[in-house]
């Protein structure tokens, strides 16, 4: 029985494998990207803050003018968003928007104040009930985490370039 079953098995999971390569990263890409074109098609239309926490903002970080800060934010998040979707420049983007992520959680959703883990875990929210809210944050970047390490799998530009330019998958 077991002689039947592990071919059936490897075969599976290397068709598994394959789709992964395919449809799963292309799936992580298109939610993480939307989520970062999301977040910079708002800062692109709303009034700028980065003013009233640059305080908060980590070195270096905290020397750049707000509004600086603010397009660089913006621009980052839109055309990162939008290259994640599309597959270009996937790792490039991955990383920047991990440290632009890094930044918000610092600057932005990590709690002002915390005494014990028990008060910190409460910032693991989605709004922001004076504990922080770095729920979402967190899901980001590890959803970009496997982007850098794997790049943007086989339905992407990169992977088109890769594959017509380097010659391989």
């Amino acid at each position: 029985m077991v002689s039947v079953l592990k071919p059936l098995a490897v075969r599976v999971l290397a068709m598994l494998d394959g789709v992964g390569e395919w449809i799963g990263l292309l799936l992580l890409r298109a939610l993480v990207g939307w989520e970062f074109l999301e977040a910079g098609w708002t800062k692109l239309h709303g009034d700028n803050w980065f003013a009233d926490i640059q305080d908060q903002f980590p070195f270096p970080f905290s020397v750049v003018p707000p509004e600086i800060s603010w397009q660089m934010a913006t621009w980052f998040e839109l055309l990162g968003g939008i290259a994640l979707i599309i597959g270009l420049a996937t790792r490039f983007f991955s990383v920047s928007l991990i440290i632009l992520t890094v930044v918000a959680i610092l600057s932005a959703h990590w709690p002002a104040e915390w005494n014990s883990l028990a008060e910190l875990a409460q910032g693991y929210v989605l709004t922001d009930d004076g504990y922080g809210n770095f729920k979402l944050p967190l899901i980001l970047l590890v959803m970009l985490t496997p982007l850098v390490f794997c790049g943007p799998g086989r339905l992407s530009i990169d992977g088109w370039i890769r594959q017509h330019y380097l010659g391989n998958r």
